[in-house]
This record gives structure tokens, C-alpha cells and sequence, in this order.
């Protein structure tokens, strides 16, 4: 996982924002599903 989404899930959670943790969650689900992006597979 990219560190800018780990820093960005880590403050989602901390301010209990469902918003924007949902918005996160598909953001890397289509970034870990997307063609070519294997480099950052961790």
C-alpha cells in the first residue's frame, strides 16, 4: 500500500470519518485491482 493512502486511511480513523475511509477503501481496491500496478503490491 502506498504510504500517502496509509497516512491519509490512519487519519480517517483516528477522526472516525466514514466518508472518508469508504472514499480510501475503493480507492485502493481499484488501485490494487488496476493493470500495471504491481510495483507497490505490499
Amino acid at each position: 500500500m502506498p504510504q500517502w493512502l496509509c497516512n491519509q486511511l490512519t487519519r480517517a480513523f483516528r477522526k472516525k470519518d466514514r466518508r472518508q475511509i469508504k472514499l480510501l477503501n475503493e480507492c485502493w481496491f481499484f488501485y490494487r485491482n488496476s493493470p500495471g500496478e504491481s510495483s507497490d503490491a505490499q
